[in-house]
């Protein structure tokens, strides 16, 4: 007979048991979470309270005061600042320069006369010297460790005393004493509540620079997320110097705002004003570009969409697609062939934005739409026109959120005709705001359509705008 065990595995994540060891939770599917316990924890009795409840309206507000980094865009990210005592997750690519903007800030934090501890556990103390001399990042409030023992580190917060801690990064710490390995579910789990107790403990503001996987997803446990109080996304391509930093969660502020950097030698630079960043210059109209204003947050976005129709030898037509989502593409394609008359059935169809741009907003499907018919039949714009609007399957354009904050903005540019959904009752001076209520209508009012012989030349869209 085989011999009976007494002992249970339990799950570290959501406290599930089962007989047998298993590699993976079978309540909630987290890998390597489940070791062995014999018995479950005592039950909880209550105890007497070190600090009595206070009503709301007693409770000191100075301590949750948010303090400006002095780097602009990321304090629009943030809210105002950096909250004392908070932990601040940020992840992104390898070489997308995480480790750069870190230093930046622990340089400008530096330099208000503010205590900074800046822990590499990737680098060594000199490499990271190296890129101080480049930024210009060298100053005595600036303290800089070399350290990947949890230990340690909380030695040299004891040592500074620190008003900010930056670590990098959070899965090459090891914990002293055990036997997992750095990087493991268990290792960044301890880590993690070891630095936000701390931090509570001090009112210290942390930065965590994170690893992602390939799917662009914050490497480690999803308990990570949970964990920290703010985490931030930090995306571009290794080819283009345009970074984004995006707010994914934040306790403090919104968690939709977006700040635009630029990769340079010198290390990195703001970008406040990105009009232009994602846009083209052409001498002269070209076929299949329109240009739509996305919102990032609050911050209103000029976005240029180019498209490129060509006749295809291949019994499926290719669909290729940079910076948009190809579903959305799709479905756009399918209703221009469907509700609008442009025939994309035996023609390869390609879209892309300009400059690295990842747009997501519906309010540029219209600009989509506007650019491959204007590639589809090879027809240019006359003048820049700015759509927005939302397709939907039968052809109609929806109404967005902030076509007020859209168009003042594309009146600020200089544009003078925008294409809006009907019901929108937006009026803006110096800008032309012309109501569709379709894909189709759309298309007519900038005379886009099928040439044919005999067919009277294509007016020019000046002539609309008195219309």
């Amino acid at each position: 007979m085989a011999k009976s065990s007494t002992n249970t595995y339990r799950c570290s994540e959501c406290g599930w048991t089962t007989p047998r060891w298993v590699g993976r939770c079978g309540e909630c599917q987290a890998w390597g979470s489940v070791a062995e316990g014999s018995t479950p924890p005592p039950p909880v009795v209550s105890s007497v309270p070190g600090t009595p409840a206070l009503p709301i309206g007693q409770v000191a507000l100075e301590s949750a005061r948010a303090v400006p980094t002095r780097l602009h865009e990321l304090d629009r990210v943030l809210g105002s600042g950096l909250t004392p005592g908070s932990v601040v997750l940020l992840a992104g690519e390898p070489g997308v320069g995480k480790s750069t903007l870190l230093l930046e800030v622990a340089n400008r934090w530096a330099r208000t006369g503010r205590r900074t501890l800046y822990v590499t556990a990737e680098e060594s103390a000199a490499q990271v010297r190296l890129r101080a001399e480049r930024t210009s990042a060298v100053i005595e409030g600036l303290y800089l460790a070399a350290e990947n023992d949890l230990g340690n580190i909380l030695g040299h917060i004891e040592q500074v005393s620190p008003d900010l801690l930056v670590l990098d990064s959070v899965q090459t710490v090891q914990v002293p004493g055990s036997d997992a390995v750095a990087g493991g579910v268990a290792q960044i789990k301890e880590v993690t509540a070891a630095l936000v107790r701390i931090a509570k403990l001090r009112s210290l503001p942390v930065l965590l620079v994170g690893h992602v996987t390939k799917d662009g997803n914050v490497a480690g446990p999803r308990t990570l997320e949970h964990l920290v109080d703010v985490v931030l996304s930090f995306e571009g391509d290794r080819h283009n110097g345009i970074r984004m930093l995006r707010a994914i969660k934040n306790r403090f502020g919104p968690a939709d705002e977006v700040g635009c950097f630029e990769m340079v030698e010198s290390g990195i630079r703001e970008v406040t004003d990105p009009t232009g960043l994602f846009t083209s210059q052409h001498t002269e109209p070209a076929p299949g570009t329109c240009l739509s204003i996305t919102l990032a947050g609050r911050r209103p976005l000029l976005t240029e969409v180019q498209a490129l129709v060509a006749p295809s030898s291949a019994p499926v037509p290719r669909r290729v697609t940079h910076g948009v989502e190809g579903g959305r593409v799709a479905m756009i394609l399918a209703v221009l062939q469907r509700r609008a008359g442009v025939r994309l059935h035996t023609r390869d169809v390609y879209v892309s934005t300009v400059g690295g741009a990842k747009v997501s907003d519906p309010a540029t499907d219209l600009a989509t739409a506007i650019a491959v018919a204007s590639a589809a039949y090879d027809q240019a714009l006359w003048q820049p026109v700015i759509a927005l609007g939302e397709v939907g399957l039968s052809g109609e354009l929806r109404r967005l959120p902030g076509v007020d904050r859209r168009l003042a903005e594309a009146a600020r540019l200089g544009f003078k005709l925008a294409l809006v959904p009907m019901g929108s009752s937006s009026k803006v001076h110096g800008l032309k705001v012309v109501e569709v209520g379709s894909v189709a209508e759309a298309l007519g009012v900038l005379q886009l359509r099928q040439q044919r012989k005999g067919d009277a030349p294509r007016p020019r869209l000046e002539l609309l705008d008195g219309t």
